[in-house]
């Protein structure tokens, strides 16, 4: 079972000692639109063959744009071992909780 994590509880998490790395799965013109700093960015369709990429010493929260595809992403990552979680309501939600400014899409 995935775990999940809400807008309010990663902010707070990137804020404290050993922060996740946050895996934005979305396509390069999506992030365009609206984009977190500081974020492994590897869409979707990539990340099999990208896998190397993510560290696994790291706690990993996936994001999209409304949580449906980093729900799935984070479930394949859980199956080869890595700590993960899921940003419940992906970008959309993190712009509603946390930061306004950025343009839903």
């Amino acid at each position: 079972m995935v775990h999940e994590i809400s807008p309010l509880d990663l902010q707070a998490r990137l804020a404290g000692e050993n922060p996740p790395l946050v895996l934005d799965v979305r396509e390069g013109w999506e992030r365009a639109i609206a984009a977190l700093s500081g974020t492994l960015d590897i869409p979707m369709g990539e990340l099999a063959a990208r896998l190397g990429e993510v560290p696994r010493e790291r706690d990993v929260v996936v994001m999209c744009r409304s949580g449906g595809r980093s729900l799935r992403v984070a479930a394949y990552l859980d199956a080869q071992g890595y700590r993960v979680a899921n940003l419940t309501g992906g970008i959309l939600a993190w712009g509603q909780d946390v930061d306004p400014t950025l343009e839903p899409y």
